[in-house]
């Protein structure tokens, strides 16, 4: 299953655009929107009924359906604007609340992370105004990925420079389209 992790708040979004043609050449997909949904941050109360359910192995419970999509998506899209050196903090939300050890993630005996999820690629997709910095928001996807979801390969589906001055956005948006490789 591909599952398309959908953060782009604006209709006529050209992260979205830029993700909708990836996903035309990946096939099928279940998207989620994250706009649509209704994910909160982790407060005190919902973290703590979570911390309860982890540690008596209760995952059955709806808290961890993210969690549980993820884990067992077997392709990752991810799409979201580069936003102040990152993405938008809906983002953020929605990877505090899929980070379940037990579920994407586990802790080897000596500390290290191990992941747990089938997907064997993740492509992050983004577009940005100016100078994209790959360290930022990609960046920290790809660890996450890499080092603690398990996921094996993660790849940058981009276009950048779309509002400076005197550039034509839509002919680089077009060509960032013409470039995508699976």
């Amino acid at each position: 299953m591909i599952l398309y992790i959908n953060c782009c708040p604006r209709k006529e979004s050209r992260t979205n655009r830029l993700a909708n043609s990836l996903l035309e050449k990946l096939g099928l997909y279940k998207e989620v929107k994250l706009y649509e949904k209704d994910i909160t941050p982790l407060d005190a109360k919902k973290l703590e009924y979570r911390t309860s359910l982890i540690e008596k192995n209760n995952y059955d419970n709806d808290i961890f359906d993210y969690a549980k999509q993820f884990a067992k998506a077997d392709i990752i899209v991810i799409s979201a604007p580069f936003w102040d050196l990152s993405f938008p903090a809906m983002l953020k939300t929605y990877i505090e609340n899929i980070y379940v050890t037990g579920i994407v993630t586990k802790y080897g005996n000596d500390g290290i992370p191990v992941g747990l999820c089938n997907a064997k690629k993740l492509y992050y997709v983004t577009t940005a105004g100016g100078p994209l910095d790959e360290r930022f928001g990609y960046g920290y996807i790809k660890t996450l990925a890499l080092d603690y979801f398990g996921i094996k390969e993660t790849s940058l589906i981009k276009a950048e420079m779309l509002d400076i001055l005197g550039n034509d956005s839509e002919k680089i948006l077009k060509e960032a389209i013409l470039d995508i490789k699976l």
